[in-house]
């Protein structure tokens, strides 16, 4: 997506402090932290909202969840909320779907 915040992040062209990449997922630490572990989540494939998942995305969905559990662990966290802001009016800013993983280790 040509203006897409999360997509440039993803591309390399902003730089992040990733914490887990592979081919269809990205995680990094968010730039205004809400708690000691705050991190984005976000699929490298274009989804703009939760809204708008399909079938076809049911795997990557699934491989995220697997994969928060996997960060959280890394990151100490027993205990964690997941937050998913969507569309704008509760509170989405960046129209390409992330999860917020927060916590206090």
């Amino acid at each position: 997506m040509e203006n897409c915040l999360f997509c440039k992040i993803i591309e390399g062209e902003i730089p992040s402090q990733k914490v887990y990449e592979d081919d269809e997922i990205l995680a990094f630490k968010d730039i205004n932290p809400k708690a000691k572990v705050h991190i984005l989540v976000i699929p490298k494939k274009h989804i703009e909202s939760l809204k708008e998942i399909s079938v076809e995305d049911e795997k990557l969905i699934f491989k995220m969840h697997q994969v928060l559990n996997v960060i959280a662990k890394e990151q100490g966290l027993e205990d964690y909320n997941l937050v998913v802001n969507c569309g704008k009016g509760a509170g989405q800013e960046v129209m390409h779907l992330h999860f917020h993983l927060l916590g206090n280790p």
